[in-house]
């Protein structure tokens, strides 16, 4: 069985601003001392994306994602497949095209992007408390074997991640906006990539 997080929780998560940089990384007044916590610090701000529906749904423990706000089993059933983007037959492009599309005769839309499909095995977050996914996050054994400057590049740039803050009608957008979380990614990186307790 999954541990998942109440699904208000989540949308509560996902509403939620993200602090600027310059609030954690040691310009303003209210950042930590200590440099591990300050590099903590930025990987929690880090986590209010990563722990948001927007992350979590492509990120299952299972080969199903989820899907909405609510995190629900996706519908139709799917399968991860050989490849992280289905089974035969029944591929993530069947229905989520190259960009978001308006649902026919009804409010809502199908999110779409041409990179669709589930995150590796290697990458699934999902009933994984937020120090455990940065563990995975830093190791490229278990992070798709991403060097921490690919790491930000992938956070900061990569349209498949950008998608998470403009999901369609009907799906709270991540936290903040990918350039802020590319500049905390960067930020973390140089602080010494630490994890939160």
């Amino acid at each position: 069985m999954i541990a998942r997080t109440p699904a208000l929780a989540l949308v509560a998560v996902a509403a939620m601003a993200i602090l600027p940089v310059a609030v954690l990384a040691g310009t303003e007044p209210a950042t930590p001392v200590d440099p591990n916590a300050r590099s903590a610090a930025l990987f929690v701000e880090m986590g209010k994306v990563i722990q948001s529906p927007r992350c979590l749904n492509c990120h299952p423990r299972t080969d199903s994602p989820t899907q909405g706000d609510a995190m629900v089993v996706h519908n139709p059933p799917v399968t991860r497949g050989p490849t992280g983007h289905g089974a035969a037959g029944m591929e993530c492009a069947t229905c989520h095209g190259p960009r978001n599309a308006a649902f026919a005769g009804g409010p809502g839309t199908v999110p779409g992007n041409p990179k669709w499909g589930l995150a590796p095995r290697a990458l699934a977050w999902q009933g994984k408390s937020l120090h455990e996914i940065c563990e995975q996050i830093r190791d490229p054994a278990r992070n798709g074997g991403l060097t921490l400057a690919e790491l930000v590049r992938h956070n900061g740039t990569d349209p498949l991640v950008g998608w998470g803050w403009h999901p369609g009608e009907g799906r709270a957008p991540a936290p903040g906006t990918q350039g802020d979380f590319g500049k905390l990614t960067q930020a973390w990186v140089d602080s010494g990539a630490k994890c939160p307790g």
